[in-house]
């Protein structure tokens, strides 16, 4: 099963509304952003890190965040039970989303990846993701995507554009 059979199979099990959006390939945040029609702040920016700390064991984390932020590689890495934060290797984060890059949805379906999105998304009203393909992304209510995901996975690990 693809994952974007798994996201909308999820969501129809949910009772959720989506859109789905087909659009020429991309997985830039700002350009796919553009092809949409949605406010960057509305993008929901999907990235996969690695958080390593006093132990040998690597955490992975799915970091969403919105798509005129970037991402706070210590909250993150505290969040984790870690020290340090950074981006993991295009292939590792390919083998544990199962997509390309630019096309990682806001979902986690590998144990071995733990889902934190940005609290800055609570208020974007709707979010837009491409959803496991660079040439489709969904579009939903981010009260229902929260719901779905679970509010114990809201946290503060973006830095907002103007405190660049």
């Amino acid at each position: 099963m693809t994952t974007f059979d798994k996201i909308t199979r999820l969501l129809d099990s949910r009772g959720v509304s989506f859109e789905v959006i087909e659009h020429p390939a991309e997985g830039r945040s700002d350009a796919i952003s553009k092809i949409r029609g949605n406010k960057l702040s509305r993008a929901a920016k999907a990235m996969v890190l690695q958080v390593t700390g006093s132990t040998p064991v690597i955490r992975y984390v799915l970091a969403i965040v919105p798509g005129d932020c970037k991402v706070n590689f210590k909250n993150a890495a505290k969040l984790a039970g870690g020290k340090k934060a950074s981006f993991a290797a295009p292939e590792t984060a390919q083998a544990l989303t199962g997509c390309p890059m630019g096309a990682v949805p806001p979902f986690s379906f590998n144990d071995e990846l733990t889902l934190y999105v940005d609290k800055r998304l609570t208020g974007a009203g709707r979010v837009f993701f491409n959803a496991g393909e660079l040439v489709r992304s969904v579009s939903l209510a981010a009260d229902d995507y929260f719901s779905v995901i679970g509010h114990d996975r809201i946290a503060d690990i973006a830095v907002p554009p103007a405190a660049e």
